[in-house]
């Protein structure tokens, strides 16, 4: 029997969203669910994103959201900024700056790692159309991940919203989790399950599966509506759609755009 583990990533305060993801991994029988980071942030409901991620992930790592909205020293205090920081509950924004940057196990013989943007920085984004430097550098260990231990040969991330599966060099795989509350394009929540012999030195089978969970977006509209959430218009768009929010944000050297 093979362990697996589902990787969310990028919920965005979208409770709807995370709830229907939660409810078709335990109709799986996946008990082992890791969180690849930007619980909060463009949707309404960050505050019970973060409770229930926090009772039911076994890893919680950090994005690049949780990282820049609760930083007291953040300049930027825009209208949504400021409501989404205030949607937080008591000492959920010093958790969400606590939490790890990245997650190191070993899979059917390969070293994975996870991270949420990149292996520099929470804030440094790697798209799919990236090029063979890119590519490698998601593979090294740098400060943020620690310059001991082994390179990982898979790595797995968020951020983009842009799901996909890359063999390089080597054998090194690529794979985006794509986004549980905010995907694009194809606006249903998407997440990852990994397959293989947790904790295995032994070559085993492996494997990465994409699953899309339909959902009720317009409960989740409802709910923003009914709290009157800030920057509305976009976050319709982008449930309803998978439109990118038009709307140009407040300028700031760390503002997080995914």
């Amino acid at each position: 029997m093979l362990d697996r583990i589902a990787l969310i990533s990028d919920v965005h305060g979208n409770l709807t969203a995370l709830e229907a993801v939660l409810a078709d991994i335990d109709a799986r029988g996946i008990e082992r669910i890791y969180n690849l980071g930007d619980y909060v942030g463009k949707g309404p409901r960050g505050r019970e994103v973060v409770e229930l991620c926090r009772r039911r992930c076994a890893v919680n790592i950090r994005g690049n959201w949780d990282d820049f909205l609760p930083d007291p020293a953040r300049v930027d205090d825009s209208e949504g900024l400021a409501w989404w920081l205030a949607q937080l509950g008591d000492g959920q924004g010093e958790w969400l700056r606590s939490l790890p940057f990245c997650h190191d196990f070993r899979l059917s013989g390969r070293w994975v790692r996870l991270f949420h943007a990149s292996a520099t920085s929470v804030h440094h984004r790697v798209r799919f159309d990236h090029d063979e430097a890119q590519f490698a550098g998601m593979f090294a260990n740098t400060e943020a991940t620690g310059l001991a231990g082994p390179e990982p040969t898979v790595v797995g991330y968020g951020d983009t919203h842009d799901p996909f599966y890359e063999v390089g060099p080597g054998g090194r795989t690529l794979f985006n989790t794509g986004s549980v509350g905010n995907s694009m394009d194809d606006p249903t929540p998407v997440y990852t399950i990994l397959e293989g012999v947790l904790d295995g030195a032994e070559p085993a089978p492996f494997g990465v599966q994409f699953v899309r969970v339909p959902y009720d977006g317009e409960a989740e509209i409802a709910a923003a509506t009914r709290m009157g959430m800030p920057e509305l218009d976009g976050f319709i768009s982008e449930v309803r759609h998978g439109l990118y929010r038009l709307k140009k944000a407040p300028v700031y050297h760390r503002r997080p755009h995914g």
